[in-house]
């Protein structure tokens, strides 16, 4: 079988190699064939690349040139360009022009048949214009949906694998055996290389090695409390996954001889390159640079060329087939361990009328293909024996203070969480004498919003919020709680936040009942632009969603140090939502895992677990589950007030005017003074 391939490779390959020289496909259609034809001759031979580091880096420069923004306006990846271009068939084209793209990362690892069933795709089409008559541009959609088709099988079976099977080990071998004090690894991947990955290896290159064992310590050690503290036997599991982007290579190798002591070999796959595998533009998985957030955007909805129920139904099957013949090792899989960075420019898309749209009908055809990707995952990586944990830190995007920075996020991910959990603990004994909880804002934010809170019978061994501290989710700072949704209404509203990679002005979501109602920003100039922007990118297409979590920060210091260095708008959520109370939209944060007992250090158990949405997967996991989860925060200096309504009229203030009144609390107070 590999014989088979690897000719049908090599005579793809020359076949290709033939196109820049010829003229038999007419103007304006024959440029495009040229050029990608050019492209992949240059993608498939790695080894063009050189041994120099001069030499790697202009490579990587030609791979990627044509999608850098200062190239975008005339490449056949911009979907306006290609229609311009190319009319009726330029959507089309484009579409093909990503794909084609992924050869890249084939040829890095050397993946012949990806290779080849991309290189015979693109003979395909090119071979339909050198006929005496143009095909039509449905003929063009149907080579590509079949395409998708015949290999979805293959390519949906090989990224289940990438994740619990640690043979697939490209990356970690990388890790494991490069030279990391210099940077010519980072050519290795195949990814982008920019100055964020460059700057970060070179950063970590210069700490001495008991630095780099104590921030892969604090990763792994919030990887294995999350098992301790959920109760979970992590001595029954042999891998977890590790997502990083490049350049944290020196931490991720402590982190793996760490993990290593734990039992566990590390699974890490790159973000997916098949559009059967690839999740609006997010990259889950190792990634390089990202040469054009714009090109990624314009080709977020992609899956509308193929998305339709017999699509679903052979991806659905594709991941069933796999998890059930390697159901012991997704058994032996312990979840994502996860290294985020932040400090990049926050981005405003520009929406492009030739993009490609999912219809109503493929939405929620997305929706269910989710919600049942999720359970299917659920049946052999099973919630109540997996965790996960999730740090942060800066790239040297985020401005000249780069390395102050560093350090000073190594502080925040490393406060006492000692210290933090006695005063979360005042917090959540005054919250759980409430009914609901009033958050009011000010400076001109409109958020005007009642949360209800669950009932509880016995609060000597009860609680509605569960004390967060540096295990899963790092650094320290938060509790949180899933409210109940009838009753929870008003506004919610924040000026600027930056959720997923995207950056909104003035969001605001209205909740009747807990569901959101109504919602708009101020990014466009078309209220139609706005809601759509929302629609896509918030609700990822559902009509509505709940207000799934209801939390209070309590990281002053990550707080001020934001306003210190002016970057609020640069950090994470993962550090934003311990900075403020924060709202998430979406599924409860205990997804999945509702009936698995969750208790705080005080050994009180969280009940509120659930909300009126979560609770019809005893009925229908399809009604139960958005698979979204986006946290929304508002900062300290927009709220005007927190307070606690108890159901005897008592109020209790936690937040006046921007600062922690509650005693006990006063000492949050310190950083936001400084």
């Amino acid at each position: 079988m590999r014989e088979i391939i690897e000719e049908r490779f090599v005579l793809s390959r020359d076949r290709i190699r033939e196109i820049p020289a010829e003229e038999t496909v007419p103007e304006p259609y024959r440029d495009y064939f040229q050029r990608v034809a050019a492209f992949l001759t240059l993608a498939v031979n790695p080894c063009e690349k050189g041994s120099s580091l001069q030499e790697k880096q202009e490579y990587n420069r030609r791979l990627y040139e044509d999608i850098l923004p200062e190239h975008y306006e005339e490449s056949y990846g911009n979907p306006a360009y290609a229609v311009k271009m190319l009319g009726e068939y330029g959507t089309y084209f484009s579409f093909l022009y990503v794909e084609m793209r992924g050869v890249i990362v084939y040829a890095a690892e050397k993946r012949v048949w990806d290779m080849t069933v991309c290189q015979e795709l693109f003979l395909e089409i090119y071979s339909a214009f050198c006929e005496t008559e143009l095909p039509a541009p449905d003929a063009i959609r149907e080579i590509l949906y079949w395409y998708i088709s015949d290999y979805c099988e293959e390519m949906a079976g090989r990224r289940i694998l990438e994740n619990i099977d640690p043979s697939y080990s490209f990356a970690a071998d990388i890790v494991k055996s490069s030279d990391l004090n210099t940077i010519d690894y980072l050519y290795d991947y195949g990814e982008y290389v920019s100055e964020n990955e460059i700057g970060v290896s070179r950063y970590l290159a210069s700490l001495p090695q008991e630095k780099i064992d104590a921030m892969a310590r604090t990763y792994t050690e919030g990887y294995r409390m999350g098992f301790v503290n959920g109760k979970k036997p992590l001595e029954k599991k042999r891998t977890v996954n590790i997502r990083y982007s490049l350049g944290f290579e020196r931490m991720v190798r402590a982190a793996i001889e760490q993990f290593a002591a734990m039992g566990l070999q590390p699974t890490i796959y790159r973000a997916a390159s098949h559009a059967v595998n690839k999740r609006q533009h997010l990259r889950i998985g190792y990634h390089g640079g990202i040469p054009n957030k714009q090109f990624d955007y314009d080709h977020k909805s992609d899956a509308a060329l193929f998305l339709d129920e017999d699509f679903v139904h052979r991806k659905l099957r594709a991941v069933q087939n796999c998890y059930e013949q390697h159901r012991e090792m997704a058994a032996w899989h312990a979840g994502p361990a996860c290294i985020e960075i932040f400090g990049e420019a926050p981005f405003i898309p520009e929406t492009k009328p030739e993009s490609m749209k999912l219809t109503a009908q493929q939405q929620k055809l997305q929706i269910n293909c989710d919600n049942e990707m999720s359970q299917i995952t659920n049946r052999y990586i099973k919630g109540d024996e997996r965790s996960f944990t999730i740090i942060a830190y800066p790239v040297p995007e985020i401005g000249e203070p780069f390395g102050e920075l560093f350090e000073e996020t190594v502080k925040i991910n490393t406060l006492d969480y000692k210290l933090y959990e006695t005063i979360q603990q005042t917090l959540i004994e005054a919250l759980d004498r409430g009914e609901k909880v009033h958050i009011q804002g000010q400076n001109g934010n409109e958020t005007d919003l009642y949360v209800m809170l669950h009932h509880i019978n016995d609060v000597t061994r009860e609680t509605n919020f569960e004390n967060c501290v540096a295990d899963v989710n790092i650094p320290v700072g938060e509790v949180f709680t899933s409210p109940r949704l009838t009753g929870t209404n008003g506004v919610l509203h924040v000026s600027q936040v930056y959720l997923n990679e995207l950056n909104y002005k003035n969001l605001k979501l209205t909740f009747c009942d807990g569901m959101i109602k109504d919602y708009s920003c101020s990014n466009f100039p078309s209220e139609e632009d706005n809601r759509r922007y929302i629609m896509e990118n918030v609700l990822y297409h559902h009509d509505t969603l709940p207000l799934g979590e209801f939390a209070i920060g309590t990281n002053t210091t990550a707080y001020a140090m934001a306003h210190k260095y002016q970057i609020q708008e640069k950090l994470p959520i993962l550090i934003a939502e311990k900075m403020g109370p924060h709202f998430a939209v979406g599924d409860t944060c205990y997804s999945w895992e509702e009936d698995n007992a969750v208790y705080n250090p005080d050994g009180r158990e969280c009940v509120a677990r659930d909300n009126e949405v979560s609770i019809l997967r005893k009925e229908d996991p399809g009604k139960a589950y958005m698979g979204c989860h986006t946290d929304i925060t508002i900062p300290y200096e927009e709220i005007g007030h927190i307070r606690i309504l108890c159901s005897d009229g008592e109020e209790i203030s936690i937040i006046e005017k921007g600062r922690f009144v509650l005693p006990g609390t006063e000492t949050l107070n310190g950083p936001l003074k400084k």
